[in-house]
């Protein structure tokens, strides 16, 4: 068998692995065994079958005669990853086919080499009068779910088409520099010379956007911490929080740190409490923190139970939120969620980030501020959840944040992919009037 099968192979453990439910991260493991170049190539089909999925599945299944059997949903995703070479890859088609069929045989089910050879050809010869039947329902030209695209249209009908197409598009890597060590213009000059073009973010000051996706041990000093991988949406956390040197901070649901380690790399002589629920997740804000080479509290526990823990015996200056959420304005970089979320999941989430608002707020001190932050696109998480948590509490004053980039949105601010050439965040801040 030859590596580029074993990365196709690798692929569909991969997206098999998805469908019985584990995150695409998680079951990427399938390629752990290939070298560096098949392993790239499994991870960017098992990320393009997943970004596609829905729409592949419809392609697929209006040239099948009959629906595979449960046992053979092996052979059905197999369909897709070669109709996903197809369509959006610049594999030869002729290796697409041939590499299809071989994998048939290698699951051992050659009876089925010829109906899968058969449906891929069918698909090229066919494919424009199977598109524009599938692409009339434009849930399934985005390849969203109908409860997704009809919440993103309801919810931003006039930027509903961008938004959509742009959760469809490979996400840009974005660097975040560490300004106190060197300048962006600088930093920009660095990657320049090891031949990596990168381009100033418009709106955020701390972020450089690469032409091309690198291994981050490419990047020029990586290794120390002078620069971080991080959306430049994401980058606002730090500067949101408005923080001064000597606060107390408590960055609740840390990981995996990029927050974390921002705000300790912006401003000096903080005490910051990085908590997480995940033991396994907080090692990943400790390694980011030593890559920083910066300090934080390590506390794993429940942001929602404060209640007889070292961390909720405290009192802090500023408060983050980073709140469980959809992860719905993240999608071009999990696509998996999109297979995995459910509509009704929405109200579950809705109920812990109320739980953990109202948990953390007594923790904070009067004339302190606290950051609600998700990746979510739905007002149920985002608009509705800040503007909720303010008429809850009487002494939460909200704070008008900078909307470039964003849109001011009830208590908080909106950021969608597509619009404001970031990722999907939302942010509403709150300061506790003194009794």
């Amino acid at each position: 068998m030859t590596q580029s099968a074993d990365a196709r192979q690798a692929a569909l453990a991969s997206v098999l692995a998805v469908l019985d439910g584990r995150s695409l991260d998680d079951a990427l493991g399938a390629a752990a065994a290939l070298d560096d170049r098949d392993r790239a190539f499994s991870a960017e089909l098992s990320y393009g079958v997943c970004r596609w999925y829905r729409r592949l599945d419809a392609l697929i299944g209006a040239l099948l005669q009959k629906p595979f059997k449960a046992r053979d949903r092996d052979l059905h995703v197999l369909l897709l990853l070669g109709a996903y070479q197809l369509l959006y890859s610049r594999v030869p088609p002729h290796a697409a086919v041939s590499t299809s069929v071989e994998i048939s045989r290698r699951l051992g089910k050659g009876w089925a080499s010829r109906l899968v050879n058969g449906v891929l050809r069918r698909l090229q010869r066919e494919y424009d009068a199977l598109a524009a039947r599938v692409d009339a329902d434009p849930a399934m030209r985005f390849a969203l779910p109908d409860w997704l695209y009809t919440a993103i249209r309801e919810a931003w009908p006039a930027q509903a088409a961008s938004v959509c197409a742009a959760l469809q598009q490979r996400p840009p890597m974005t660097l975040r520099i560490d300004t106190r060590q060197i300048s962006r213009t600088d930093y920009a000059a660095r990657l320049a010379a090891a031949g990596i073009p990168a381009r100033p973010h418009a709106t955020v000051a701390t972020a450089l956007v690469l032409d091309d996706a690198v291994a981050v041990a490419r990047l020029p000093g990586f290794a120390d911490g002078l620069v971080s991988v991080q959306d430049a949406g994401a980058q606002l956390a730090a500067g949101h929080l408005d923080l001064h040197p000597g606060q107390r901070v408590l960055d609740a649901c840390a990981a995996p740190g990029g927050k974390t380690l921002d705000m300790l790399q912006r401003v000096d002589d903080l005490a910051v409490t990085a908590l997480d629920i995940d033991a396994e997740r907080l090692q990943r804000v400790a390694d980011n923190l030593q890559r920083g080479r910066v300090v934080a509290t390590l506390s794993q526990g429940d942001a929602a139970r404060p209640q007889g823990s070292d961390w909720g015996a405290q009192r802090y200056d500023r408060i983050l939120v980073d709140a469980p959420c959809s992860a719905t304005g993240v999608l071009r970089r999990h696509p998996d969620i999109r297979l995995l979320r459910r509509a009704d999941d929405i109200v579950a989430l809705g109920r812990r980030q109320r739980a953990i608002l109202d948990a953390l707020w007594p923790l904070l001190a009067p004339g302190g501020r606290l950051l609600y932050v998700t990746c979510s696109l739905l007002p149920a998480e985002n608009r509705e959840q800040a503007d909720a948590f303010a008429a809850r509490h009487a002494d939460a004053l909200a704070v008008v944040l900078p909307t470039r980039p964003g849109s001011a949105t009830g208590k908080g601010v909106q950021l969608l992919p597509g619009v404001d050439a970031t990722d999907g965040f939302f942010y509403a801040a709150f300061e506790k009037v003194p009794a």
